[in-house]
């Protein structure tokens, strides 16, 4: 926020995990990342790169392997790389216990050995495990680890404590005070009120259920194990938010309402992975004397954040069941989707009348909840992953690459194509997507020229964006391309800008898109950076699967 290490409203930011910690095969954290090299630079390290350039002052090595070598003792990856060709000049951690971690890895014969293979890899601080304070001296000593290893990692800690003003108080960020202070102000809790309405997508709403505005005159039968719970909703993870704190959805809805043409009624109904046929019931029978019902359905926050891996992650038995027997009632039913990553929702998607995907907001959630179910916030979010349609899919996403066998996506039955016997290929929501309680439309796409060289040169992209429903709203308008022809095969198709624009309704505003030819660089087949000379296609569209305005150009 330009103020400078040493304020004492500042942090040392950290860059992590160090690389590919996501690319865990199976999906079980710290498990084996096998990557090209291609891959590996052109899809995992450059949000690393980007970090390096930008100042991050330190970064954190991944528990993972990356084909064979685990990143802790990666000399290739954190010294070649990140300070070699990045040219970083802050101090590296390990994670908690990473480095002792080579040892069961196979990739060390003891906790000595792990030691210096680390610190000779490029790792400056030894999180938890001990092994540098144990051992380096000896290693020192018999001329595995030389004392200008030692001297350097040493120097690069004790340079972010200088900068940190911590020689001059070693105290000066534990003011006890001053965190009560600016902790939980009303400032902030406002601020975090606006970022839950900000970050909810609206994922489907059918006939238009939402917004249920306070001056309706109806009855909603609010239900389910997360409709009035405070501890799940800050997620894992949750540093200082207290989750004694936190306003659960019912709250949120309760005060909103509160003197309204609305009325409540509140009936569990399941927790998040146990009901009774009694607890059912209860719920199916506030449904029926409700003239619609909200849902606040899914995960423990347990069940996200570190090693918190789920094989089946459809909403669990007990909230289907409930869904279920909800659905019978006949009523409209909005589902509330809290959960710390994508879920199957396919079976909600064809029961629900309107479905919001709301995360894990965090202290202000049921506050910005209400806002946007009462109208209050015009959903505006969109989706920054795939949702799946099931297990099978995945992994998914947007920028895959085309094969030699294409799917034609009008008629995907087609023998020996590479689809699925039982499934679409697409996700069930697509990268990019979110729906509003208006509507839009892109026009008049254009390009102030067809052509572009390969180096120092740019595009500029414009359309119309218009909001052609009847209430005021924001759309994120994206960029999307696609290098027709590469050395080496390439995504189908790539973000690469995006901008979030508020349109009265009926208004008309032009975008402009700056495309840049070095945002069109990727290694080639001789593991060099580079934009090839070649033909494209990009689109300005409102989510990744939304192909209506489309323009070609070429790199010469």
């Amino acid at each position: 926020d330009g103020k400078a290490l040493g304020e004492v409203h500042t942090l040392l930011a950290t860059g992590k995990h160090l690389a590919a910690y996501g690319a865990a095969e199976a999906g079980r954290d710290y498990h084996t990342a096998e990557l090209s090299e291609h891959t590996l630079r052109n899809v995992y390290l450059p949000p690393y790169e980007a970090a390096a350039k930008a100042g991050v002052a330190s970064f954190m090595a991944s528990f993972n392997e990356i084909n064979g070598v685990p990143a802790t003792g990666d000399r290739w990856l954190l010294t070649d790389i990140l300070r070699g060709e990045w040219g970083f000049r802050g101090f590296v951690v390990s994670d908690y216990t990473g480095v002792n971690e080579l040892v069961p890895h196979g990739f060390a014969e003891d906790e000595q050995h792990a030691a210096e293979l680390s610190v000779n890899a490029g790792i400056d601080m030894d999180m938890t495990g001990a092994t540098f304070i144990k051992h380096l001296s000896k290693s020192v000593e018999e001329g595995k680890v030389s004392e200008e290893t030692i001297d350097n990692a040493a120097r690069r800690i004790l340079e972010m404590k200088f900068l940190l003003g911590l020689f001059d108080d070693p105290y000066r960020y534990l003011n006890e005070e001053r965190a009560k202070q600016n902790s939980m102000t009303p400032e902030s809790m406002e601020t975090a009120r606006k970022a839950v309405a900000a970050s909810v997508v609206l994922l489907k709403n059918e006939n238009n259920l939402l917004p249920i505005p306070k001056e309706t005159a109806v009855t909603l039968a609010l239900v389910g194990p997360l409709m009035n719970d405070s501890v799940n909703l800050n997620g894992e993870w949750a540093g200082l938010g207290d989750r004694n704190k936190s306003v659960p959805i019912l709250k949120g809805l309760t005060d909103k309402y509160k003197d309204s043409a609305v009325k409540l009624i509140y009936a569990e109904g399941s927790s998040i992975d146990e009901t009774t046929p009694a607890r059912i019931a209860g719920a199916v029978s506030a449904a029926r004397r409700a003239d619609l019902v909200v849902a606040a359905m899914g995960e423990s926050f347990h069940w996200s954040g570190e090693a918190a891996v789920r094989t089946d992650i459809r909403l669990p038995e007990a909230q289907r069941q409930l869904l279920g027997a909800l659905k019978e009632t006949g009523k409209p039913i909005v589902l509330v989707n809290l959960s710390g990553r994508p879920l199957d929702l396919s079976r909600e998607e064809e029961e629900m009348d309107a479905i919001l995907q709301a995360w894990f907001p965090g202290t202000q959630g049921g506050h910005g909840i209400a806002d946007v179910i009462a109208g209050d916030y015009n959903p505006s979010a969109r989706l920054v992953m795939s949702f799946p349609r099931n297990v099978g899919q995945i992994p998914i996403y947007y920028n895959r690459k085309n094969t030699g066998r294409p799917v034609d996506l009008n008629d995907e039955r087609v023998d020996y194509k590479s689809n699925y016997l039982d499934s679409s290929i697409t996700p069930l929501y697509p990268f990019g997507y979110g729906l509003s309680y208006t509507t839009y439309v892109i026009s008049d796409l254009a390009l102030d020229k067809s052509s572009m060289k390969a180096v120092d040169d740019r595009i500029t992209v414009t359309a119309t964006v218009q909001n052609s429903g009847e209430r005021e709203g924001e759309m994120v308008v994206q960029l999307y391309v696609r290098d027709l022809v590469g050395s080496v095969t390439r995504p189908v198709k790539e973000l690469k800008g995006f901008q979030k624009i508020a349109l009265k309704a009926g208004e008309s505003r032009q975008v402009t898109f700056e495309l840049r030819a070095e945002e069109l660089a990727f290694y080639g087949i001789d593991m060099k950076k580079k934009t090839e000379p070649g033909s494209y296609k990009l689109w300005v569209a409102q989510n990744s699967d939304d192909n209506g305005n489309e323009a070609t150009f070429s790199v010469e």
